[in-house]
């Protein structure tokens, strides 16, 4: 066997051939759209892949299964609570926890392949995300910051019980930041936008409510319209033209439906 084939064959085994094991967590419900590119995205490469999928109703697991992957299947209560009961599932000491409608790069995957092949020196990872939305890339708008929590070390990371905005809790453990980017096609369009926001604030209005004594002008009017301001002028949304106006308007609608739905929370008891 030549240098040069042995070099395509060790580096397909990245990975595998080092001490430090991977798997990789997918939280599904009908994402038959995005489960194949999740899904290449990390075959091959990794140790394990896990999916947890809330019931579809759609081909997400019937797509999965052509994949050597684990599924499991378990009813929904929160992105947090969901990926919680997840981690200790998996097999191996790191997890890298994926939503489908995200994507490791070959510059990302390299970079984890690295990390894990020199013995991580913290507890887990920031992984900045490049998102795209109505098929432009977002460069501003609020989004330009993006980061997750997710190449964790299983033991030592579990995420914080909210609804919304889900995150692992750093409190004790060292987190160090990856330089390469996710790619997330985070909303397919419009609709997808609007449903998801209103799923959303349903979330959040909950997570809010022991917080708001009560529900004034301030917040009804006032945050909402601060949050508009806040993407599209000081976080440069006008920069990503139409896109970043829509991003900016959803945003603020959603901090007004949160708080009318405090309201109604508050009436109905």
């Amino acid at each position: 066997m030549n240098c040069e084939l042995l070099n395509i064959v060790s580096s397909q085994f990245t990975v595998h051939s080092s001490n430090m094991r991977l798997s990789v967590i997918i939280t599904t419900y009908n994402e038959a759209e995005n489960i194949e590119g999740v899904l290449k995205s990390v075959e091959g490469w990794v140790d394990e892949i896990i999916i947890v999928d809330s019931f579809s109703t759609d081909e997400t697991v019937k797509l999965a299964e052509n994949f050597d992957v684990k599924i499991l299947q378990r009813k929904y209560v929160s992105p947090a609570d969901q990926k919680n009961w997840a981690i200790p599932q998996a097999a191996y000491d790191w997890v890298l926890i994926l939503d489908a409608d995200e994507r490791v790069t070959p510059d990302l995957k390299n970079e984890i392949v690295t990390l894990l092949q020199q013995q991580p020196s913290k507890d887990a990872y920031w992984i900045p995300r490049q998102s795209f939305f109505m098929g432009k890339k977002v460069r501003y708008s609020g989004w330009q910051g993006d980061a997750v929590i997710r190449l964790i070390k299983k033991e030592k990371c579990r995420y914080l019980n909210v609804q919304v905005h889900e995150e692992i809790n750093t409190k004790g453990i060292e987190v160090g930041r990856l330089k390469n980017k996710l790619t997330h096609y985070t909303y397919k369009d419009i609709d997808h936008f609007l449903a998801k926001m209103q799923r959303y604030s349903d979330w959040s209005a909950q997570d809010h409510l022991e917080k708001t004594p009560k529900v004034t002008f301030f917040h009804l009017y006032l945050k909402p319209s601060f949050r508009f301001i806040k993407h599209y002028i000081f976080q440069l949304g006008f920069l990503d033209g139409k896109v970043g106006f829509i991003i900016s308007a959803i945003m603020a609608w959603g901090v007004f439906l949160r708080y009318v739905k405090i309201k109604e929370i508050r009436n109905r008891d």
